[in-house]
């Protein structure tokens, strides 16, 4: 056999093509680091190859277990959360028999987003799409099965927006946090398409929107309601609800100033026309401690379906088939403490009312509701959230009929 002093037995061809292959390895190298996932501009996202936009998927699983004093019907969403319209009223504010006691389980609330960010020279583009299981009602008798529906869906370059999202009338930093998904009664709640301008300054922010329009009416003495309380949907919109917000921040706390204007309109057979009506909605979180200090206060002739659940009718048509509006206020306050890191409780009183207009009657129809919150809420790990709560709520309609919910509700609550 052969033998030869080069080093490895290499010959002199031999090492140039190593040399040409060591380069050519270099260079994928650099080709593969090009085409790997890396981390994004926002926490927990990433960059797909060859892009400046961060993505991040996020979301969470969550159960609920339920037992109210009262069932609300068949698959009823009500027995799954507070709707306080939903609540049955009668002379003594009893419900008979049958309709005692209801244990609910659904996992309905769970849900999944999707949010990006790209870098611009107008300041960075934004993107976010949210839904969960709240829509097309299943049943329960096989596989529960739910409809995905939209929450949140829109984009926004440096100060504008447009899309779906909470209606810019309202702080949504402000809500306070529940175990139940519907809220206390006193909330401002409302998601909708709209188009916003926010201007950040020294302090706080100022932002402007005009937001989709719809109105919902109380008729009196018409055939259109058959005798119910079911508010009359309008469909001639001609403006867009129009709001300004002022928000502050200071070393006692977060606090917001907003306006609404609202156009309200009917056009049926039996009544025609539209009165302009505003709203006022003050809000503050005041830090104490590890502890926080939530509170609301909504005032106007235009709150409508704005408040929880549109609780409200947004106008009123009387005898003579003229548009009326009505007074309504709202409010809650919230304090949530923590008893370790851990472990934490909030207590939420809440109450909302509306004068009704004279010249009609509108028996039937919403007057006030009240509610009260109090739960605890257990955090092992920090994307886990173990919570119990004691619920009661009041609501009251025109006639002096009212109806009673009483309820307990477990969640364990998963994010991603």
């Amino acid at each position: 056999m052969a033998t030869t002093n080069r080093p490895l037995g290499l010959n002199h061809h031999a090492l140039k093509a190593l040399a040409v292959a060591v380069s050519l390895s270099g260079m994928s190298s650099i080709a593969h680091a090009e085409d790997a996932v890396t981390g994004g501009s926002m926490p927990g996202s990433f960059k797909l190859p060859g892009s400046d936009t961060s993505v991040k998927l996020g979301g969470y699983v969550k159960f609920d277990a339920i037992y109210s004093n009262i069932t609300q019907g068949v698959n009823a969403v009500a027995n799954q959360q507070t709707v306080d319209s939903s609540i049955p009223v009668g002379p003594n504010g009893s419900p008979t028999d049958n309709k005692k006691g209801q244990l609910t389980f659904h996992a309905r609330q769970t849900r999944l987003n999707l949010a990006t960010s790209t870098p611009t020279e107008y300041g960075d583009l934004t993107t976010f799409i949210e839904g969960d299981f709240f829509g097309t009602d299943g049943n329960e008798s096989v596989t529960n099965s739910n409809g995905f529906r939209i929450r949140h869906a829109y984009g926004a370059l440096g100060g504008f927006l447009a899309g779906q999202f909470w209606t810019n009338f309202f702080d949504e930093n402000v809500y306070a946090e529940t175990v139940d998904f519907g809220g206390p009664v006193g909330e401002i709640f409302i998601r909708q398409a709209q188009a916003r301008w926010t201007q950040r300054f020294d302090g706080g922010e100022w932002s402007t929107s005009v937001e989709n329009p719809e109105s919902l009416f109380a008729i009196s003495g018409s055939p259109l309601t058959a005798g119910s309380a079911t508010p009359f949907r309008s469909d001639r919109d001609h403006y867009p609800d129009i709001t300004g917000r002022l928000k502050t921040k200071n070393d006692v706390g977060t606090f917001n100033a907003a306006l609404m204007a609202r156009n309200i309109r009917i056009d049926t057979p039996a009544a025609a026309g539209a009165k302009w009506g505003g709203a006022v909605s003050l809000t503050g979180v005041v830090p104490i401690g590890n502890d926080d200090f939530r509170a609301d206060v909504n005032v106007g002739n235009a709150i409508g379906r704005y408040q929880l659940s549109g609780f409200f009718p947004d106008g009123y048509v009387d005898a003579a088939g003229q548009v009326r509006l009505a007074q309504a206020k709202s409010a809650y306050a919230a304090y949530r403490h923590y008893w370790a890191p851990k472990l934490r409780s909030s207590l939420i009183l809440a109450g909302s009312q509306t004068d009704i207009p004279s010249g009609g009657t509108f028996n039937g129809f919403n007057k006030s509701a009240r509610s009260a919150h109090v739960n605890l809420i257990y955090s092992p790990v920090p994307r886990v959230n173990l919570g119990m709560e004691l619920i009661g709520e009041k609501r009251t309609v025109v006639d002096g009929d009212y109806g009673v919910l009483r309820r307990v509700q477990f969640g364990a609550q998963f994010l991603f």
